[in-house]
C-alpha cells in the first residue's frame, strides 16, 4: 500500500510546477503546469512570502503558488511560467504557526519550509488557503484509489458481431457495443458532497475559532482603562481578528455557493443518466427478441438434428445402454485442477544426505521427465508444464461416501486387538515416566498481556558505542516471552497427526501424514514475528504431556558457535522424533532471510518406517520500515528409508504478479518406482488435504492427467483466541510452555530469569538481566580459552565442551554425525539429581 500511495502521489502531484511539459510523468486536464492549448486551472492563492534560506542569508522573499494541493515557490513572478525553484505536496504535511508572522510547513521530515508573511492577517489568509488544500488533496487521493480500483474491476470487453461475448457490456444488434454510462453513480456523487460538506466544516471550524477570538478582544477593549497607547494597540488587535473573521466568513460563503453548485451539477447528472439507462434499455430488449428468434430457429434445427440421427441408430441397429448414461453422470461429479510440483533437481541442492542424493537421482528423475514431455528450458511455458500436473478428483457424493473425512482408511481398520496392544503400551510408558502432577492437572490458557513500551532508539544506540558488533545486546523489546528451545517444542502441538499415522499401515499414506505434521509446524508463524530469546550454552527445556498430550520433549543448547538446538521426542504411541536444528540468516536490508540446516528424524517403531526432512526457508520483510510480515519458501523432501518413498512439498513464496494463493503448500508421494500415489495440498497457516491416486491418463497439453478419489483433510489449524494479539498471539500450548514448574532441571528456560521478567511486563529489569547472562556467558567462554590455552602449553590437551544430556554421534539413515539423546533425564529429574547440571543463570 506504501508503494501503490507513493506512485499515486507522483503521478498526480509531482509534475506540476516543473519547466517543460514533455518531463510530467502523468499528463491530464487537471495537471495545470502541462496545459498549453487546454484552459489552466486558477491557483488557490499565491503572494509573496519570506522563506528561510540559511544563516548568512536569512529570508529571501519569494513568489508562492498554491494550486492542486501543491505549494510552490519561485524568485519572481517570471519564472512562474518556466521554472520552479521548489515544491512541497500537502497531502501529508503538517502546518504549524510559530508567532504572529511565522509558520512552518513540513511533509514528514523530507521537505520543510519556514515561512513568514508580512502582517499577522497575510499569515492567517495563507494558514487557511493550506488547511484547505490540504484537506482537498487527502480526498482527491482516496478518491483516486478507488477509481484505480473500479477502473481495473470494471473494463468493458466487447467482442462484435452476431453472438459475441460481452463482458461488463452489452452487445447491441449486428454486433454494436452498448457503452454503459459512466460511473458517475450515487457513490460517486456521495463522495463529492462529502467534500463539498468537509469544505463546509473547515471554513466553520475557522469561523468558531476567529469569532471565539474577536470576542475575546471586544472583551479587553471594553474592559481596558489606560493610555491612549494602549487603547490603540486594542483596537489594532480587533480590527485584525475582524478581518480574519471576515476572510472566514467569505471561504465559508463561497463554499456554500460550491456546495450548491455541485448539487445542481448532480441533478442535471442524474437526469443525463435516466435518459441514457431509457436509451439502453430499449436497446437491450430490442437484443433480446433478437436473441429470442435466434434460440428458437436454433432449437427447431436441433431437434431436426437429432431426430436424423435416432433414425439413423435405429437403422443400423445401434442401441445406448444406461451404463453409458451412468458413466457420463458421473463424469459431471469432478472436480478439474491443475497442481504444480516441486522439481526434484531443485530439492537436491540442499540434500539430507548421501543417501538422499542417490535416491533422488534416479529414478523418480526420469519418471516425472517421461511423463512430463520435452523439458529443453527454452520455453518458459513448456518449462511450467513440465512441473504441472492435472488432477481429475472425485467431489464427494452419496451417503456411502459421508463421514469423517478426517479418519483415513488405514484408522479405520484398527481392530479390538491393535487397540488394546496401544493401550498396553500407553500403560506402560505413563507408569514409567513420572508425569507433571496428575491427569488433568490445571494449565494456565494465556500469559500477561503484552506492554506498550513505546521504542526508543537512542537508548539502544548509546549502549552499542564503543563495543563489539558481537557483544551489542539485544533488547527484549524485538523478542517474546519464549526461548528457541520453547520454540522448538511448539512443533509438535498437533502431534495428533503422527498418533494417527502410527495407525496407519500403508506406507504411503502414513507418508502423506507425516508431510501434513511437517507443515502443521509453520501455523502460528505467519502472526508470530517476534524472535524467541537466544538460548544460552548448556540451557536446557523438557516438556512432560504424557498425561494429555501423549508426548514429552527435552532439548538443550548443545553448541553456541555456531548455535545448535538438539532435541528428543518420544510419544506414548510408537513413534519418536529427535532433530539437530541450525541455521544460517542473510540480511539483505529489506528482509531477512532465515535457512535452517539442521535435519529432523521420526520413526515409528511400530513399522520401522524412519522418515528424515528439513525445513524451509523463512523470510521476514519490512525489516527497516513497515509492518513486519513472514513469508516461508522452498522445497521440503521427506523420504522414508525403509521403503524408499518420497514426498516433496513445495512452499509456494508470495509473489505479488503471481496468480497463486498466498501461503499455498502442494505437493505429491511416489512410492520407490516412482510412481505418483498421492496428492497433497493446502495452505500453511491453515490446513492441508490429500487424495489418493486411482488412475493415469494420457497426457493433455504436455500435462500428465491423474484421476484421484475425493480428498480428505489431514490437518487444520485450531481455532485462536481473538485476544491472541495482546498476549504476543500465543497458542494454548505457547502460553503453556513458560509455566512455572518445580521439579525441573535447573538449567530449564523456566527458570532464565529474564525471559521471566520479561513475561512478567518488566522489560527494564529484564534488560540488565540480559546484559548480566551475557556477560555470564562470555566470562565462562573466556575461562575454557585460557584453560585450553594454558594445557596447549604443558602439551596436555583439554578436553571440549560436553554438552550433558546429548551426545554427537554417527547416523546411520545419513550418513552424516548429529547429536542424540544418551538418555539420563527423566530418571535425574524422578530422582531430583541435578548434580552434573551447569551454572548458567
Amino acid at each position: 500500500r506504501f508503494l501503490y500511495t507513493s506512485l499515486l502521489v507522483t503521478s498526480t502531484y509531482r509534475c506540476r510546477g516543473m519547466k517543460f511539459p514533455s518531463m510530467c510523468i502523468h499528463h491530464s486536464l487537471n495537471c495545470w503546469c502541462c496545459m498549453s492549448t487546454e484552459k489552466k486551472i486558477d491557483p488557490d492563492m499565491k503572494g509573496w512570502l519570506y522563506k528561510w534560506t540559511n544563516y548568512l542569508k536569512g529570508y529571501q522573499k519569494r513568489w508562492f503558488v498554491l494550486s492542486g494541493g501543491l505549494l510552490s515557490y519561485y524568485r519572481n513572478q517570471a519564472e512562474a511560467q518556466h521554472t520552479c525553484r521548489g515544491n512541497l505536496s500537502l497531502h501529508d504535511a503538517i502546518i504549524h504557526t510559530e508567532d504572529s508572522c511565522n509558520f512552518v510547513i513540513s511533509n514528514g521530515g523530507t521537505q520543510t519550509f519556514h515561512l513568514k508573511a508580512a502582517s499577522e492577517v497575510e499569515r492567517q489568509k495563507w494558514v487557511t488557503a493550506l488547511e484547505l488544500a490540504k484537506a482537498r488533496a487527502v480526498r482527491i487521493l482516496d478518491s483516486d484509489e478507488d477509481e484505480v480500483e473500479e477502473n481495473v474491476n470494471g473494463s468493458v470487453v466487447g467482442v462484435g458481431g452476431p453472438g459475441g461475448i460481452i463482458s461488463g457490456g452489452s452487445v447491441g444488434p449486428g454486433g454494436s457495443a452498448i457503452r454503459p454510462f459512466p460511473r458517475d453513480d450515487n457513490a460517486t456523487n456521495l463522495k463529492a458532497f462529502q467534500s463539498r460538506l468537509e469544505d463546509l466544516r473547515t471554513c466553520n471550524d475557522l469561523i468558531v475559532k476567529h469569532a471565539a477570538a474577536l470576542h475575546k478582544s471586544l472583551a479587553e477593549l471594553e474592559a481596558v482603562d489606560a493610555s491612549r497607547d494602549d487603547l490603540v494597540s486594542k483596537m489594532k488587535t480587533v480590527n485584525e481578528r475582524a478581518t480574519l473573521f471576515r476572510i472566514s466568513s467569505n471561504a465559508m460563503v463561497n463554499a456554500c455557493t460550491s456546495y450548491v453548485s455541485s448539487a445542481a451539477s448532480v441533478g442535471r447528472r442524474w437526469q443525463r443518466q435516466l435518459q441514457h439507462e431509457k436509451e439502453q434499455r430499449a436497446r437491450l430488449e430490442e437484443m433480446v427478441e433478437q436473441l429470442a428468434r435466434q434460440h428458437s430457429h436454433l432449437e427447431q434445427e436441433a431437434k431436426q438434428h437429432q431426430h436424423q440421427i435416432t433414425a439413423g441408430q435405429q437403422h443400423h441397429g445401434v442401441v445406448h445402454s444406461e451404463d453409458e448414461e451412468e458413466q457420463f453422470l458421473d463424469a459431471v461429479e469432478e472436480i478439474r485442477e491443475e497442481i504444480l510440483l516441486p522439481a526434484p533437481s531443485q530439492t537436491h541442492k540442499r540434500s539430507l544426505s548421501d543417501i538422499s542424493q542417490a535416491s533422488g537421482g534416479g529414478t523418480e528423475a526420469t519418471r516425472v521427465n517421461t511423463v512430463s514431455g520435452d523439458s529443453s528450458g527454452e520455453d518458459a511455458v513448456r518449462e511450467k508444464n513440465k512441473n504441472t500436473v492435472q488432477v481429475i478428483r472425485r467431489k464427494e457424493a452419496t451417503s456411502a461416501r459421508t463421514g469423517d473425512n478426517n479418519v483415513s482408511k488405514g484408522m479405520a481398520s484398527v481392530n479390538g486387538s491393535q487397540a488394546t496392544t496401544l493401550a498396553g503400551k500407553i500403560t506402560h510408558l505413563t507408569g514409567a515416566v513420572a508425569a507433571n502432577g496428575p491427569p488433568g492437572r490445571p494449565r494456565r490458557k494465556r500469559v500477561p498481556d503484552k506492554p506498550s513500551y513505546p521504542l526508543n532508539l537512542w537508548s539502544i544506540m548509546k549502549n552499542c558505542i564503543g563495543k563489539e558488533l558481537s557483544k551489542i545486546p539485544m533488547p527484549v523489546n524485538f523478542s517474546e516471552p519464549l526461548s528457541f528451545l520453547q520454540r522448538l517444542t511448539e512443533d509438535f502441538e498437533y502431534s495428533d497427526i503422527l498418533d494417527r499415522a502410527s495407525l496407519i499401515e500403508d506406507s504411503c499414506e502414513q507418508l502423506s501424514w507425516v508431510a501434513a505434521f511437517t507443515v502443521s509446524a509453520y501455523a502460528t508463524t505467519a502472526v508470530r514475528t517476534a524472535k524467541p530469546f537466544n538460548p544460552l550454552l548448556g540451557e536446557t527445556f523438557e516438556h512432560d504431556r504424557t498425561a494429555d498430550l501423549g508426548w514429552r520433549a527435552v532439548s538443550e543448547q548443545v553448541s553456541h558457535h555456531p548455535p545448535i538446538v538438539a532435541q528428543h521426542v518420544e510419544g506414548v504411541y510408537p513413534w519418536e522424533s529427535w532433530q539437530e536444528f541450525s541455521m544460517s540468516s542473510k540480511f539483505r536490508g529489506k528482509y531477512l532471510q532465515i535457512i535452517p540446516l539442521g535435519l529432523a528424524h521420526l520413526r515409528f517403531n511400530n513399522t520401522g518406517n524412519h522418515y528424515t526432512w528439513r525445513k524451509v526457508s523463512t523470510t521476514v520483510h519490512n525489516m527497516i520500515v513497515g509492518k513486519l510480515w513472514l513469508d516461508n519458501h522452498g522445497e521440503m523432501e521427506i523420504i522414508n528409508h525403509h521403503t524408499g518413498d518420497k514426498c516433496c512439498l513445495k512452499f509456494i513464496p508470495y509473489s505479488y504478479f503471481s496468480r497463486e494463493i498466498p501461503k499455498k503448500v502442494t505437493g505429491y508421494v511416489v512410492d520407490r518406482d516412482g510412481e505418483f500415489k498421492w496428492f497433497l495440498t493446502g495452505m500453511w497457516d491453515e490446513k492441508m488435504e490429500a487424495c489418493r491416486v486411482v488412475s493415469q491418463s494420457a497426457v493433455r497439453n504436455g500435462k500428465p492427467v491423474y484421476e484421484t478419489d475425493s480428498s480428505k483433510v489431514l490437518w487444520k489449524r485450531s481455532p485462536v483466541n481473538p485476544e491472541a494479539e495482546r498476549y504476543y498471539n500465543f497458542t494454548e500450548l505457547a502460553c503453556q510452555l513458560n509455566e512455572r514448574e518445580d521439579a525441573v532441571s535447573t538449567t530449564d528456560s523456566r527458570h532464565r530469569p529474564d525471559q521471566r521478567l520479561m513475561e512478567e511486563g518488566k522489560w527494564d529489569e529484564a534488560n540488565n538481566e540480559k546484559v548480566r547472562l551475557e556477560e555470564k556467558q562470555r566470562a565462562a567462554r573466556r575461562h575454557r580459552e585460557n584453560e585450553a590455552a594454558l594445557a596447549a602449553e604443558r602439551g596436555a590437551e583439554y578436553p571440549a565442551y560436553e554438552a550433558t544430556w546429548f551426545s554427537r554421534e554417527r547416523d546411520e539413515q545419513t550418513k552424516g554425525h548429529i547429536y542424540r539423546y544418551k538418555g539420563g533425564y527423566w530418571e535425574a529429574k524422578e530422582a531430583q539429581d541435578w548434580s552434573m547440571s551447569p551454572d548458567i543463570f
